[in-house]
């Protein structure tokens, strides 16, 4: 399994260490937030990966909804015992959630499809700054604000149709954003194909506070800073 080395397992406890959420971070999911950065001072493990220990653990259900209560910090042992329940939460040693779990219908363990699954969404999920919020954020008027980005993961759900299903994708639909005052939501919707064929929907929904009024200068700034960062990354062939 592809997130062997991404995490440690301890019986039913798994923790992430700060260079293994960093690797999953930047070279499965092609996400650059700082807060990913082994150094940060705020370090936290990607909620994309805490995803997907979730369906490689527990298996994907039709329908499943992921709320993030809090950051998980670097070496946290995470509480994976197996469950029957519909709800169920990831607590630490001292029973504090960080993400709170609820699924229905039939359920599937099959490594390969929820690899597949993972894979699109992770892929998909990584990607949204600059390329999907910045849009959505300049089509507003409002931006970052750069010196204390606040954007928040709140929540996460989808439904899959079928299981028997191969070269499963992630198809980018309309986002809904709703700007009020210096706090926005924004619902990154996305399908599931199976080929050419719509086999499940979802969306990804985030939160942005302390919004300011778009300046296109520091806008741009902001992007540029992100991306020097990622060239930074891959020209150090890490």
């Amino acid at each position: 399994m592809y997130l062997n080395d991404f995490h440690q397992q301890q019986q039913h406890h798994v923790s992430v260490s700060a260079a293994q959420a960093s690797r999953f971070a930047k070279e499965i999911a092609d996400d650059f937030n700082p807060l990913h950065d082994i150094d940060a001072k705020r370090f936290c493990v990607p909620g994309d990966l805490l995803f997907a220990l979730v369906l490689a653990k527990y298996g994907v259900s039709q329908h499943m909804r992921f709320v993030f209560k809090d950051m998980v910090g670097a070496n946290t042992a995470l509480d994976f015992t197996p469950t029957p329940a519909a709800q169920f939460a990831i607590n630490d040693a001292k029973g504090k959630t960080y993400l709170e779990v609820t699924r229905s219908g039939s359920q599937q363990h099959d490594a390969a499809l929820i690899e597949r699954l993972t894979r699109s969404y992770v892929a998909f999920s990584g990607r949204n700054f600059p390329h999907t919020l910045q849009p959505l954020l300049t089509a507003n008027a409002v931006m970052i604000n750069p010196d204390r980005p606040i954007v928040i993961y709140e929540s996460m759900e989808f439904t899959l149709e079928r299981f028997d299903v191969t070269g499963l994708t992630l198809v980018v639909a309309a986002a809904d954003f709703s700007v009020t005052g210096k706090r926005a939501k924004a619902d990154l919707n996305f399908v599931i194909q199976a080929g050419e064929t719509p086999v499940g929907h979802g969306f990804k929904r985030l939160i942005l506070s302390g919004l300011k009024p778009y300046d296109a200068a520091s806008a741009d700034a902001l992007v540029q800073r992100y991306l020097d960062i990622k060239a930074a990354y891959l020209s150090a062939g890490r």
